[in-house]
């Protein structure tokens, strides 16, 4: 017997009919707290087709339906290729697994449709015509749905997504039904060549401004395109400009208000009109701030933009004076210098489950990022000590959450078993921590012997020791030697030698303080650096050299 050939993707389609007409309710989704419309079935009855879909379908509306997401469909021989690929999900790959709508013959791919096609499906008088409007950006649900971590980015980088219809006459469809190209108005632009420019070749300018002048796609794509080219032409001037100093702005204070006993909240205000209402901010964002007494601290960002943002402040019981200031002298319409704003959390897209670990002032770090999860409804949880449940700030976001908020109180004798949180995790979860020093060491014990990987947890940590013994370093380039105090870190002592160091949490979670050792024995400190990177490197912000160490500078 021959061989099967697999089919020529680049061929036109030939005499499309649809096999199948699929629709479902939502559902919950398996092993999840949270509602999905991708368990579709087959229908074998005709099918009314509105603007905003098929009849009786249902779409969890955060990412999916729409006027630009009306009917997905998907090319079925792509499940072929998936079960030889991922052997050990085989029984997974079968018709309607990615939740499409309409299953057709006649070999239409991402390779062959195009963006603007028209197509009427079904009769002349009542069927429908449907255009063509976005391709598919796959979330964290394929994921979860064949069960292998990072499958939803594949499905880009191979361009088996499927693709978005949008209705442009309502009316009726049914198995058997031609699929009749009515339309193309853009050949050379078909759904797979689109995606090498949206996720692959993504800093060709001059394509990009070409798909943004299609006027057909559908907003997600103009979001993403208006966006990326944004970005490029800002990487393009920044290139041109020399390294400007970190620039300070004035804030005034417009709220000031106690969460708790020992727990603050301010709300900061740009001085400058005429600037419009700011940038929006990516949640998981800290900002720097300069104290009158010429501290430098900086604080996660629970929520606002670019001009006007909360911020939770903790008293800290040994504090150097930044704290103590917010705390006890800072008043309402009092100014604060603002320095640079930095992502610092990340999001995590791909997770199929996302895991907050807090304690105290921690869970400011972590507010944003939930309230972002809870609107478009992915699966979360928070485990959260604090001293009492008097020293609970945020009470009314927290509220938001629900069932999903596992408050630990130390006063009740209540104790987080962070091990048993980590060992008893769902399949493919993300883990966040952002604490004491002492939670983060409990966290990095817990997840190695969980066996998990270095991307499947964050860490934050919001107070970390960099004191300690005195040490010498010596600059590998320039032979300088320096001498770093014990209560002086070594980002300090480079910057008082007159050297040019980039810093930005000063806290060790960012990175941007690294610096190369050549020589000598590291005592490590913070979380940005990987086991493999602190062998090279050490973060100049926290970590403290023993003896004497050589660093590439």
């Amino acid at each position: 017997m021959a061989p099967i050939l697999p089919p020529d993707l680049n061929a036109p389609f030939q005499d499309p009919k649809i096999v199948q007409l699929r629709t479902s309710k939502m559902k919950t989704m398996r092993d999840l707290s949270i509602s999905t419309g991708i368990y579709k079935q087959p229908r074998s009855d005709r099918v009314f087709c509105s603007f905003t879909g098929l009849e009786s379908d249902e779409h969890d509306l955060t990412f999916h339906g729409g006027v630009d997401k009306a009917v997905h469909q998907y090319f079925p021989a792509h499940y072929a290729s998936w079960a030889s690929e991922f052997p050990a999900r085989r029984e997974a790959f079968e018709i309607g697994g990615f939740g499409e709508n309409l299953v057709c013959s006649g070999g239409m791919n991402e390779r062959n449709v195009c963006i603007g096609d028209i197509f009427r499906v079904g009769a002349e008088r009542d069927g429908v015509y449907l255009q063509v409007s976005l391709p598919r950006q796959p979330c964290f649900k394929l994921n979860h749905r064949f069960g292998i971590k990072g499958f939803a980015a594949q499905t880009w980088k191979k361009s088996r997504t499927g693709w978005y219809y949008r209705v442009l006459r309502e009316g009726w469809m049914q198995v058997g039904d031609s699929m009749v190209l009515v339309e193309r108005k853009y050949p050379e632009w078909t759904i797979e060549r689109i995606q090498e420019y949206l996720h692959r070749d993504t800093k060709n300018l001059g394509k990009l401004e070409e798909l943004q002048r299609i006027d057909e796609f559908g907003n997600e794509c103009k979001r993403a395109f208006k966006s990326m080219i944004a970005s490029l032409r800002q990487e393009m001037e920044n290139s041109q400009k020399a390294k400007e100093p970190e620039k300070w702005e004035e804030f005034e204070v417009v709220e000031k208000e106690a969460q708790t006993n020992r727990i603050i909240s301010l709300v900061l205000k740009k001085e400058s009109e005429g600037e419009g209402e700011g940038e929006k901010l990516d949640p998981g964002c800290f900002v720097r701030l300069k104290l009158p007494n010429g501290l430098i601290r900086p604080y996660s960002i629970v929520g606002g933009n670019t001009h006007r943002f909360e911020l939770g402040i903790a008293l800290e019981d040994e504090s150097r004076g930044g704290s103590h200031y917010l705390y006890h002298s800072l008043k309402t319409g009092d100014k604060l210098l603002v320095g640079k704003i930095t992502p610092s959390v990340p999001i995590k897209e791909g997770a199929s489950n996302h895991i907050f670990i807090a304690g105290g002032i921690g869970i400011t770090a972590f507010l944003a990022h939930m309230d972002m999860y809870n609107q478009i409804n992915y699966n979360m949880e928070l485990h959260y000590a604090v001293r009492s449940a008097h020293d609970i700030p945020f009470k009314s976001q927290l509220r938001k959450f629900g069932d999903r908020v596992r408050i630990y109180d130390a006063e009740m004798g209540q104790r987080m078993d962070i091990p048993r949180i980590l060992a008893g995790r769902k399949w493919n979860s993300s883990i966040y921590v952002c604490g004491p020093q002492r939670m983060i060491d409990d966290a990095v014990r817990a997840s190695n012997a969980c066996g998990m990987a270095q991307d499947e947890i964050h860490y934050e940590a919001f107070q970390i020791a960099t004191s300690g013994d005195p040490f010498t370093v010596e600059l590998k380039r320039s032979k300088q030697v320096l001498e770093v105090g014990g209560q002086t870190t070594l980002l300090e002592t480079l910057r008082s030698a007159g050297l040019d160091i980039d810093s930005s949490c000063e806290t060790g979670n960012c990175g941007t303080c690294r610096v190369e050792v050549c020589a000598g024995k590291v005592e490590h400190r913070g979380s940005a650096l990987g086991q493999e990177d602190k062998r090279v490197a050490m973060l100049s912000c926290v970590s403290r050299g023993v003896g004497r160490i050589v660093i590439d500078f």
